[in-house]
């Protein structure tokens, strides 16, 4: 896109070649722009007794630039800064930026500090982003506007003239015929259209020039030169020259049509025109509100800690609690307004109000609907979050618990590997050297399943996207790693063994036999210690029932280890007899295995240590699931009752709004009971908040004693309070139009019963088939066309529906007996007397100041044979009144 072409909020204006950011102006078009941009500006600046003459340097301290605005928009910008400081400069180069914006131009990399550096690039790209908003925006052509209007203009206007073929803004003027043909089309004694030459494009643009800057006010924004000489002149500095020639020619028509729409502009309810107003800002104020929050919730930028979720989920809380509850209200207060309007206007006569595009109570629905998805999104996204970090904080724990036992085990390994004690020991010792290390091995392998438990968690820690993953992975490494070197060296140990083995004769079976029942016992220790170390996470009451379960079994196996434990003491026991008797060379040590009786005593020790501990843990974390179930009980038995107490309600809401007993009245002083009650029920919905609230304190995510959740609770409550109101504000609509039509309550009531009848579905509404069967039961008898005709009046957006309000409007518009032309006439008589005319004086006289003055500012001048100075036309008075449509 072109470095300063900025895309307009109403996309009026798409440019025909992008231009790079980086890249250079071509020197002849950044020439071109220069004297057409520096043109264009003086004749707005001279209005205002001042002119620019370098466009990159006179705008740097923001003054002209803020001046210029000023002069082309009729407005007045903030008071600029009078300094000389860099600071006051980029101070009045923003506001001019920011009155830009404020029109709906969205400047793309334009800054107030390149601007005040005197960056020729983005000078001209503002200029140009200025003359597109303030000159050729507006302009519109058989429903084309901008530059495509203005090219249609061009082509319209030099249609019938030879050798003239408008296509673009560029090469389609260097002939010079173009500019010629728009003079002469407007000002054909200007110019002598018939002895211009196409093979001569010099003579022809000074022509048109010269023409344009004398007689039409048109500056001269560029040379002949500047045109004939580049292969294709600047597009840009083209379009602002020949948008002067529009606007030069246009603005004799526009006056004249500015005119006649005064004339006939029908009289405007001003209470109509404010509720229009305020309709419009509400709608803008919400729909903004909601486009501020919808990102908000779609946010799913993840954090580390469980703290900083739970931080989010306190803020989407208060989101909840404190700042949608007023916007519930302002959107039903916003559909109030819209009906309540629609009501009055056509009680008036007057057309349906359409909102602005994107402001329909539909497309504010819709808003609605899309924050609502995004609201349900972001709760569910913030739960699943806490869920993962929890998960996360207890896979990280057990990584670190296995980690470090695997470190300890593996403390000091790989230099026992690399021993080279075989080279002087005895044939027993080699032999116990040797089942020593088949004993390691067989450690070595029970511990594999502990390294790859490691490598897995570790694995599913970085599938989770756990924020410390890199010292994890790290150390997950380092481990594998180690592993991989204890494997090298205990293949490389044996072999070293086995070349030795035929040397050996003897063996003690007792070590041998003791090492091989030391070592599994002592894997089986060590990972009893890890499991009762182990943490868990539950979040039911069965959940740690289970554990319980499993912790029990396991503390039925120890009197077997115990046995278990007090063989193996046995084993060595009496080999440290046989040494003893026999003299052994043995220095006490078993060959085979470096687990000790002491090691064994001090793990089993440890083992008893850890089962009351285990027990206690159990047992604090059944009580809390207790206590959360009693949190499930009491939630689940409030949200049983409420719930179906909302839906009781909505459907007797529903009854009223289409039974007939009594008057309107009652009907309005029933409802407006229901909505009291209604009120009066709020207590009840935020105790049940304040236990949702304890519920999710204690990370609690099911409950089986209810099918509902606090989300259909609120959407329920929601739901209510709109449809109470909204039904209140139908009844009131009906009293205004039974009163303002005249209408019996005998009449409200047949009325009423025939709406019941067809509304076969009892919604509320009749579909178009039902409406059309109504009115044929009614006496009407009407063709397709007429049938139409009657759905506009009843159904001005096309849903498809026909609401009772629209239905009794359109029976009392037909069985209305009025006359608004003798309504006219007897008004008019009675301030004229026997004229035919009325004059300023009496009008001023018999009405109110602002009354007055607003049906003189659109009744016409009398000009009959009668006429006095002052006088006022018969016409154009009842126009004023009532408007054309009812003559």
């Amino acid at each position: 896109m072109d470095h300063y072409d900025s895309q307009q909020t109403n996309d009026y204006m798409q440019p025909e070649e992008d231009w790079d950011r980086d890249m250079l102006l071509d020197p002849a078009w950044e020439k071109q722009q220069r004297k057409t941009f520096t043109a264009w500006c003086n004749s707005h600046l001279r209005k205002a007794g001042t002119q620019i003459d370098n466009i990159e340097e006179d705008f740097r301290d923001g003054l002209k630039l803020m001046l210029l605005l000023e002069v082309i928009s009729g407005e007045r910008l903030a008071k600029p800064e009078r300094g000389k400081m860099r600071v006051h400069k980029i101070s009045n180069v923003n506001k001019a930026l920011d009155f830009i914006a404020s029109k709906g131009v969205k400047l793309v990399s334009i800054g107030a500090e390149e601007i005040v550096d005197g960056n020729v690039k983005m000078t001209l790209g503002m200029i140009w982003t200025i003359i597109l908003r303030f000159a050729i925006q507006d302009i519109s052509v058989e429903e084309t506007s901008a530059k495509e209007g203005l090219l249609l203009w061009c082509q319209r206007k030099t249609a019938p003239y030879k050798n003239v073929n408008i296509q673009n803004f560029h090469i389609s003027w260097k002939d010079g015929l173009g500019f010629c043909a728009l003079i002469h089309r407007h000002r054909p004694e200007l110019i002598d259209y018939g002895k211009l030459r196409k093979d001569d494009p010099l003579t022809n643009l000074n022509t048109a020039f010269d023409v344009a800057e004398k007689y039409l006010d048109i500056p001269k924004m560029l040379d002949a030169e500047d045109i004939i000489g580049p292969l294709r002149p600047d597009e840009k500095a083209i379009m602002t020259y020949v948008s002067c020639y529009y606007h030069a020619f246009s603005g004799a028509q526009k006056a004249e049509t500015a005119a006649n729409r005064i004339c006939k502009v029908l009289a405007v309810n001003q209470e109509n025109e404010q509720l229009m107003e305020d309709y419009e800002k509400l709608a803008s104020d919400l729909l903004e509100w909601i486009r501020r929050t919808i990102p908000w919730l779609e946010n799913r930028a993840p954090e580390n800690t469980m703290q900083a979720m739970q931080q989010k989920l306190e803020d989407f809380r208060d989101y909840r609690r404190l700042h949608k509850p007023p916007k519930v209200q302002e959107k039903c207060q916003l559909e109030i307004n819209f009906n309540t309007l629609q009501t009055k206007l056509r009680l008036s006569n007057r057309p349906a109000f359409m909102p602005s595009e994107g402001k329909m109570v539909s497309d504010i629905n819709n808003a609605w609907g899309g924050l609502e998805q995004a609201e349900k999104g972001y709760e569910e996204w913030l739960l699943n979050e806490i869920r993962r970090l929890e998960r996360l904080d207890h896979l990280a724990e057990k990584f670190r618990q296995k980690a470090s036992i695997h470190e300890s085990w593996t403390d000091g390994k790989e230099a026992m590997l690399q021993q080279k004690d075989y080279e002087t020991a005895t044939l027993s010792e080699i032999k116990a050297l040797l089942k020593k290390h088949e004993a390691f091995e067989s450690d070595l392998a029970a511990h594999q399943d502990r390294v790859e438990q490691i490598a897995a968690i570790a694995q599913e820690l970085n599938e989770l996207d756990y924020y410390d993953s890199p010292s994890v992975n790290a150390r997950c490494q380092k481990i594998c790693d180690q592993w991989d070197n204890l494997g090298a060296l205990t293949q490389k140990r044996r072999e070293a063994l086995e070349r030795t083995e035929k040397l050996l004769e003897t063996i003690d079976q007792l070590y041998l036999e003791y090492a091989k029942r030391a070592a599994p016992f002592n894997n089986w220790m060590e990972g009893a210690m890890e499991d009762l170390q182990d943490t868990f996470i539950v979040h039911t009451i069965e959940e740690i029932q289970g554990l319980t379960t499993a912790h029990e079994q396991f503390k039925a196996t120890l009197p077997d280890a115990d046995k278990e434990r007090q063989a193996i003491l046995g084993i060595h026991n009496e080999v440290s007899k046989i040494v003893q008797t026999y003299h052994v060379n043995m220095a006490g040590t078993n060959p085979y295995t470096t687990i000790t009786p002491q090691e064994i005593n001090g793990k089993w020790d440890h083992v008893r240590q850890l089962v009351p501990r285990r027990d206690q843990a159990l047992m604090e974390e059944h009580t809390r699931q207790q206590q959360n179930e009693r949190l499930r009980k009491q939630f689940g038995a409030q949200a049983n009752v409420i719930g179906p107490w909302i839906q009781t309600k909505m459907e007797e809401i529903g009854r009223i709004s289409i039974e007939m007993h009594g008057t309107l009245e009652d009907q309005l002083n029933h409802l407006r009971q229901y909505e009291k009650s209604i009120i009066n029920y709020k207590p009840k919905i935020d105790q049940l908040e304040g236990d949702h609230q304890q519920i999710q304190e204690a990370l609690i995510f099911d409950n089986k004693h209810t099918n509902y959740t606090m989300e259909h609770i609120r959407v329920g409550w929601e739901q209510l309070l709109t449809t109470i109101a909204r039904t209140i504000n139908e009844v009131e609509n009906q009293i205004l139009t039974r009163d303002a039509k005249g209408i019996s309550q005998e009449q409200m009531n047949e009325f009423r019963a025939s709406f019941n009848h067809f509304d076969r579905k009892k919604t509320g509404m009749m579909d178009s088939e039902d409406f059309r069967a109504c009115l044929i039961s009614m006496g009407y008898n009407m063709g397709e066309a007429e049938f139409a005709r009657i759905m506009s009046i009843v159904d001005p957006n096309r849903l498809g529906v026909v609401t009772f309000q629209a239905f009794i409007d359109f029976m009392s518009r037909e069985t209305a007996d009025t006359d608004t032309a003798d309504q006219v006439m007897a008004s008019f008589k009675i301030l004229a007397g026997d004229k035919n005319y009325i004059t300023v004086d009496e009008l001023r006289r018999e009405l109110p100041p602002d009354q007055a003055e607003y049906c003189i500012a659109r009744m016409a001048p009398y000009s009959g044979p009668d006429a006095v100075p002052g006088a006022l036309d018969y016409m154009s008075f009842s126009t004023a009144l009532y408007g054309e449509s009812d003559l």
